[in-house]
């Protein structure tokens, strides 16, 4: 049975951000994520977290400059003191949140770069993140961005993301899968689901190719939760879509698989 976590950087947007814990709760997930946890003091996340019995399931290091086009510091040649400062901060955010997962964010590319470079600052980068993070039994998570989505990130495929988990080579480091960036660039789910079951810890949906609930488009999810219950993952689904309308007269879907 999937267990699912409400993406409450998408979801619940039309509610202050610390309002969406409580909207999420009563709307019957148990877990929630979000991009970033950074503009708010981890004490006020926690209550929010504890108030409604919800645990953090997922976020990200910061994006550095978004304005700027920034997307991540960790793959940037000559900026390895701010994205050591940046994974420092996410570990001390995860502690406190008690969050077991870090999407590590690697960069955009500029398209005259050298991405062989770039490539190897950011497996310097992870192994450091990696070597912070296991310890506290906390993952390190890489995630393919499709180029519609996010042009020029330093990865885009999902088996881009499982090779360079094998090139950084330290324990706590997997994939995220996220169902909707690798439809518009890999296909073939069912394979990705079955063959690689085990090296991804993470899991996040919307529909193709417009980003909206899990019920239109190109995928059919019921079949695909049915796959991922049968490989045997037992992680969490991220609901990472853009409403239609309200997050509320959008959450039918959601139905069947509501705890009792």
């Amino acid at each position: 049975m999937p267990k699912f976590a409400a993406n409450l950087s998408t979801l619940f947007t039309e509610l202050p951000f610390l309002e969406r814990f409580d909207a999420a709760a009563a709307a019957g997930f148990r877990g929630v994520e979000f991009l970033f946890p950074y503009d708010y003091q981890p004490e006020q996340l926690k209550q929010a977290l504890t108030r409604n019995r919800l645990e953090l399931v997922l976020f990200n290091t910061a994006p550095g400059d978004s304005a700027a086009g920034e997307w991540g510091l960790a793959a940037i040649p000559g900026r390895e003191a701010d994205a050591r400062r940046d994974i420092d901060r996410a570990l001390e955010y995860a502690l406190a949140l008690e969050c077991r997962q870090v999407h590590l964010m690697a960069s955009v590319v500029p398209p005259a770069a050298d991405r062989q470079q770039w490539s190897e600052t950011f497996i310097s980068n992870a192994r450091y993140a990696a070597e912070r993070f296991a310890p506290q039994g906390i993952r390190v998570l890489l995630e393919a961005l499709n180029p519609i989505t996010k042009p020029d990130y330093l990865y885009a495929s999902q088996y881009q993301t499982l090779e360079m988990v094998k090139r950084i080579d330290r324990p706590g480091v997997f994939t995220q899968l996220d169902l909707f960036h690798a439809q518009r660039v890999d296909g073939n789910l069912s394979h990705l689901i079955r063959e690689y079951a085990g090296q991804y810890q993470h899991i996040q949906i919307a529909s193709a190719p417009d980003r909206h609930e899990p019920d239109e488009g190109e995928l059919n999810y019921p079949w695909l939760f049915d796959l991922l219950d049968s490989s045997g993952y037992q992680g969490w689904i991220g609901c990472e879509y853009l409403p239609r309308t309200t997050t509320l007269a959008g959450l039918g879907w959601l139905d069947p698989y509501r705890p009792l």
